[in-house]
């Protein structure tokens, strides 16, 4: 069994490129990630690639070279991208391959997303329910969550007001402006408690990021991470997600809870452990929920956490350090890759205005995806 590293990441900025398709912008991505890793396409064994709604990743050969590499397509809702990685962390762990890429991409219309009840195993009621209506879905969540554990709307406004603050500092994101909390909370509501400040939008963007063996890695000398843990987890019973059409009396863990514990378990470490995370932010709401999901809080602490600045950069532990999905937009094929690619920076000392001090070591990811997938990712230096 073969140690599996990150030895490159490439990006192309999220939010609107008319002039590139959303397979031009993976494209640019993986040749960005090839060029920091001094390797070339040629070099890559396999490839996994997704997107939602800008095309097959495997035909992005026909930009990139006809070599007959063994390239995967991944759909995995939200989760698509971090469903990538774990295909190219276990195919470089089987030792089968010493070197491989992943990379998401999409290009998003504009407005919000448009999922159908038959697509997710549904029956059309659920639709004229509403429900189908992700923004309406996650109010909803956040509402029962912040009356179980006393979460005041304006933690909500804090959590956005992070997110656009990092997002100014960081190149790719594609919210470039900082909204200060009131602005947040006085904005239009969309979906109470959640105002328009408080949801990503869809968007454009891709990321690519080249993994090798750890005797790979050493043989070229490549600035790298180790991928400590890669797993990824669908919903057990008792959970309530998105696009699940009733909540349970006895209720389950999540998927995001099954997923970290494992994560946790491969890696040896704990949570405890992390020094900076990528949180799945969808909305603000998700941030606080997702804290507690991943075992860096107790249900209710995170009020305390966020206003004392422990999830700022500087911060006991920061969260979305490049301003997350809120700042970024979430084109879905690359959403889960940019947090890894953000880990990626910040362990190896490439994130600029927007470091996290005192050299981190370790470093978590995790991304949410409809009907209720999640992924999670540790990487270390």
């Amino acid at each position: 069994m073969s140690g599996v590293h990150i030895i490159g990441a490439g990006i192309h900025p999220f939010g609107r490129t008319p002039q590139r398709t959303g397979l031009q912008q993976g494209a640019y991505a993986v040749r960005q990630a090839l060029a920091s890793a001094g390797l070339n396409w040629r070099d890559m064994q396999f490839a996994y690639g997704g997107s939602d709604a800008a095309g097959k990743a495997d035909t992005m050969v026909s930009e990139l070279g006809l070599t007959g590499i063994q390239f995967i397509n991944v759909a995995n809702g939200c989760a698509t991208g971090g469903s990538a990685m774990f295909g190219a962390y276990a195919t470089i762990k089987s030792g089968e391959f010493d070197l491989g890429i992943a990379v998401g991409f999409d290009k998003h219309p504009r407005g919000a997303f448009d999922p159908k009840p038959a697509e997710w195993g549904l029956p059309e009621w659920y639709g004229d329910t509403g429900l189908m209506l992700t923004t309406q879905f996650f109010a909803m969540k956040i509402q029962r969550y912040m009356a179980m554990h006393r979460i005041t709307a304006p933690t909500l406004a804090a959590v956005a007001e992070k997110a656009f603050d990092n997002g100014t500092i960081a190149d790719h994101a594609w919210r470039r402006e900082p909204v200060d909390a009131a602005t947040i909370l006085a904005a239009t509501m969309v979906s109470d408690p959640l105002t328009k400040f408080m949801f990503c939008s869809p968007a454009e963007g891709a990321v690519a990021l080249v993994f090798a063996s750890e005797r790979k890695a050493r043989e070229l000398g490549s600035r790298s991470v180790k991928l400590r843990a890669a797993a990824v987890r669908s919903r057990p019973p008792g959970s309530f997600e998105v696009f699940s059409p009733a909540l349970e009396i006895e209720r389950g863990p999540s998927p995001t809870v099954i997923a970290s514990r494992a994560a946790y378990d491969m890696a040896g470490v704990g949570p405890e452990d992390i020094q900076v995370a990528q949180l799945q932010d969808t909305e603000s709401g998700a941030e606080i929920m997702h804290m507690a999901e991943n075992g860096f809080c107790l249900d209710g602490e995170q009020e305390a956490w966020i206003a004392e600045g422990a999830t700022r950069i500087g911060g006991r532990l920061p969260v979305n350090t490049d301003g997350g999905c809120l700042a970024c937009g979430e084109p879905i094929g690359a959403s889960g890759l940019r947090q890894v690619y953000e880990n990626y920076m910040q362990l190896t000392g490439q994130a600029g205005a927007r470091q996290v001090p005192d050299d981190p070591r370790l470093a978590y990811s995790h991304v949410y995806g409809a009907p209720g997938v999640s992924a999670i990712a540790i990487v270390e230096r």
